[in-house]
């Protein structure tokens, strides 16, 4: 359905995606020291820490990024690397996706299905969890 012609769509900008994950501080590694994500936001307040985490350049508001939140409840805990069924969680672009591969290999990270096509390269990776990731090149990059 679109947004109607005579008002402004009710949002502006994407924020924060939800990451359930089981150590904010093994989950914070792996995004920031393996896949070079960034610390956007992290403060507790009321006993709850507030994680969020990005890629470089995405700093100021509003920066999409990742939630990393601790799963609190057993139903949580249960998702946790399976939050999208098996569906790929995010698309992660990269102007050098052969490289990014070498560099998720070097750093024990297991890759499958890479692909190369009219749309691109591709190649998909998991993340500490198993939530499954795809990197992208597009065309001409």
């Amino acid at each position: 359905m679109a947004p109607s012609p005579d008002r402004e769509p009710p949002f502006t900008a994407l924020g924060r995606t939800v990451l359930l994950v089981a150590d904010a501080e093994a989950a914070l590694a792996f995004y920031r020291d393996v896949l070079g994500f960034v610390v956007l936001h992290d403060r507790t307040a009321d006993g709850y820490r507030y994680l969020h985490i990005g890629l470089p350049g995405s700093t100021g508001l509003p920066a999409a990024g990742l939630w990393l939140m601790p799963a609190g409840t057993a139903r949580e805990r249960d998702l946790i690397g399976r939050q999208c069924g098996g569906q790929p969680m995010l698309v992660l672009y990269t102007d050098d996706v052969r490289g990014t591969g070498t560099h998720l290999r070097a750093h024990g990270v297991r890759v499958w299905n890479e692909r190369v096509g009219d749309a691109g390269r591709s190649l998909h990776f998991a993340d500490l969890y198993g939530n499954v990731i795809v990197a992208a090149q597009l065309p001409n990059s």
